[in-house]
């Protein structure tokens, strides 16, 4: 009897087995028209879902546009800036240059006009220096011959390292 009970639990449970592998060929496509309903809605959200991800991406994409714009002109701005520096050092080079040659310029004129000059005083000064030494020359000459007659002169001229 045992065995009997034991059986019949075992063909039970392949009886059920065979229905549950069999009922979903006896259905004729599973989905009963609420699942379909459901299914419908669902693909419709996510068309909608799927076109503002779209709306969102172009939104972003404008958006990357924009940014790569704005560096585009702070790379010509930024080159700008560079150019005006260069442009700058430039022109502070040249006006050192320009300063620095202007002052050799002008110490050398200076140097060679006050040398042109003070040649012009000398040899002026000395002119009349060579004739007054002439003269002066002329006047020991003089006074030598005089010292001959005179004790007194030659003593003095003695004196005064003139003979």
């Amino acid at each position: 009897m045992k065995q009997a009970k034991i059986r019949l639990i075992y063909w039970c449970m392949a009886g059920i087995c065979i229905l549950g592998l069999v009922s979903p060929l006896w259905a004729e496509d599973g989905f009963t028209p609420s699942d379909r309903e459901r299914l419908a809605r669902v693909e419709a959200t996510l068309t909608v879902f799927m076109q503002q991800i779209d709306k969102r991406f172009e939104q972003i994409d404008k958006r990357f546009e924009q940014v790569d714009k704005r560096f585009e002109q702070m790379e010509r701005r930024f080159d700008q800036m560079v150019q005006m520096f260069y442009t700058l050092a430039a022109i502070f080079t040249s006006l050192f240059v320009a300063v620095f040659g202007f002052a050799w310029w002008d110490r050398r004129s200076v140097i060679y006009t006050a040398k042109k000059a003070a040649r012009a005083e000398v040899t002026e000064r000395t002119q009349g220096l060579e004739q007054t030494m002439l003269k002066v020359d002329r006047m020991l000459e003089v006074l030598r011959g005089f010292s001959e007659n005179m004790p007194d002169l030659k003593e003095m001229m003695r004196r005064a390292n003139l003979l």
